[in-house]
């Protein structure tokens, strides 16, 4: 996901930076609320994580803002206030999730992912470099091919189309296709990108699954 981050303590920014960077999302800062505002206006984001106390306006005021011009990027609100009157004007003023401040990091990337996956528009064919999958039917054709995937390959492919231009971590790709309690260490994630690359890849063609070296994999836009 593409992250815009507002947020003028730099520990706090470093801090989500990096966390959500290994993620493999892409975070770019805004320090202030016009910085913020001019970012939102001139780029596309899937998601804006938004301090409420800003040095030159309040958070409020940017969730406001955003949301007068029909701005529908989703807004997960970071705040030390954590009572609930407040949680409830936010939510009701357009903010689609709140969390508190102080947080850890697991509990943000997670409420992250769950942003992602209401935002995210389910299809039962996806169409992406050449290649179609078609998750009702079970197939995966690439030019006039059909191959022929295992159930691990195919849900693993389906979900780097799904996330299509976004970078992928080891991590994030291990709890999406084999679930929370596989083992972290494991290399299966190289295994079996190497397995799909050896059925999709075309002779003198580029990859439709890039290698981001220290960061992860993605699939390639058309």
């Amino acid at each position: 996901m593409r992250i815009l981050l507002v947020e003028d303590e730099d520990r706090i920014a470093s801090f989500v930076t990096k966390g959500l960077g290994a993620e493999g999302h892409s975070v770019e800062r805004a320090s202030t609320a016009r910085e913020a505002l001019s970012l939102a206006r001139d780029e596309d984001y899937d998601l804006v994580l938004l301090d409420l106390i800003l040095p030159d306006s309040n958070g409020r005021e940017v969730l406001r803002r955003l949301r007068s011009t029909q701005q529908a990027t989703p807004v997960l609100v970071l705040s030390a206030l954590g009572d609930v009157e407040n949680k409830v004007d936010l939510l009701d003023s357009g903010a689609n999730d709140y969390l508190t401040k102080p947080f850890a990091f697991a509990e943000l990337a997670a409420r992250v992912r769950a942003l992602a996956r209401q935002d995210q528009p389910r299809s039962d064919v996806i169409e992406v470099s050449g290649i179609t999958l078609d998750t009702r039917a079970r197939t995966v054709i690439r030019g006039d091919k059909q191959m022929s995937l295992t159930s691990r390959e195919f849900a693993l492919l389906e979900y780097l189309m799904r996330h299509v231009g976004q970078v992928l971590g080891r991590q994030q790709l291990l709890q999406a296709v084999w679930g929370p309690n596989y083992h972290t260490s494991s290399n299966v994630v190289d295994v079996y990108i190497r397995y799909l690359r050896r059925k999709l890849d075309i002779p003198g063609a580029h990859s439709p699954i890039e290698t981001v070296r220290g960061a992860g994999y993605r699939v390639r836009r058309d």
